[in-house]
């Protein structure tokens, strides 16, 4: 097997404010913040940026959000965030930020989770654990009749998928593990090797980004499936509901 791709990762920028230009809704609890930036900075596909809130009292928090957009001139970016009962940042995203709020963001972050968009990859995503990846498809989506990249996204049920209008066609496969769509023909469940085996390829890099659970099962099934460990790259976060 080949070894991944060596890309250069751009420096990290300072904090600099962000401008909300928009605010999309995903599902009931995952919306998406477009935002325009004061200072441009090109990111890679996979990469994140620190967002900084600052209470009145001087009480500051921060957190990480992936990026959702691929690769641009680096003016703009998308955060897509799920909103957690006890997040003291997330639920202020959701229940009170505005079109025309600023904000602190630093970025971007990472320089293992990134795809070059130049070798094949398969992208296997749990919950929201697809915003990065969905970085890498919509970039790999700029080729015509694109097959680098394939994604394999699992959600717990329809009302749970992200970018719901963007999956479909070729390149994506959906498996939903609680409730499937009564057209669908993959009943519920879990994803398993028979969901990744048409996928495998040995030229690939393996993405894969979820819950801890979902990421440990997940890298178990590819590493049964014969992809070297060198070629598998975790990004993982803590348990916010099993997709």
């Amino acid at each position: 097997m080949n070894e991944p791709a060596r890309v250069v990762v751009p420096p990290i920028g300072a904090w600099q404010t962000a401008t909300v230009t928009g605010i999309h809704d995903e599902t009931t609890h995952v919306k998406t913040l477009s935002l325009q930036l004061e200072i441009p900075i090109v990111h890679l596909a996979g990469q994140h940026f620190l967002v900084r809130l600052t209470a009145p009292d001087g009480y500051t928090a921060q957190r990480s959000y992936s990026v959702a957009t691929p690769p641009a001139d680096g003016r703009s970016i998308d955060l897509t965030i799920e909103r957690l009962t006890d997040g003291e940042v997330s639920t202020f995203f959701h229940d009170e930020l505005l079109i025309g709020d600023t904000l602190e963001v630093r970025g971007p972050i990472g320089g293992w989770f990134v795809w070059d968009a130049a070798s094949p990859a398969l992208l296997i995503g749990g919950g929201s654990g697809v915003v990065p990846l969905m970085s890498m498809l919509r970039q790999a989506r700029r080729q015509r009749g694109q097959s680098l990249a394939h994604l394999l996204v699992s959600a717990r049920d329809p009302t749970a998928l992200i970018y719901a209008n963007e999956m479909s066609g070729n390149d994506v496969s959906v498996i939903f593990s609680r409730v499937a769509p009564a057209e669908s023909a993959r009943p519920a469940g879990r994803l398993t090797a028979h969901d990744l085996t048409p996928h495998i390829r040995s030229d690939a890099t393996v993405y894969i980004c979820g819950s801890t659970g979902f990421a440990a099962a997940a890298s178990k099934l590819v590493a049964q499936a014969g992809v070297e460990t060198r070629s598998i790259r975790i990004e993982r976060f803590g348990p916010t509901g099993s997709p």
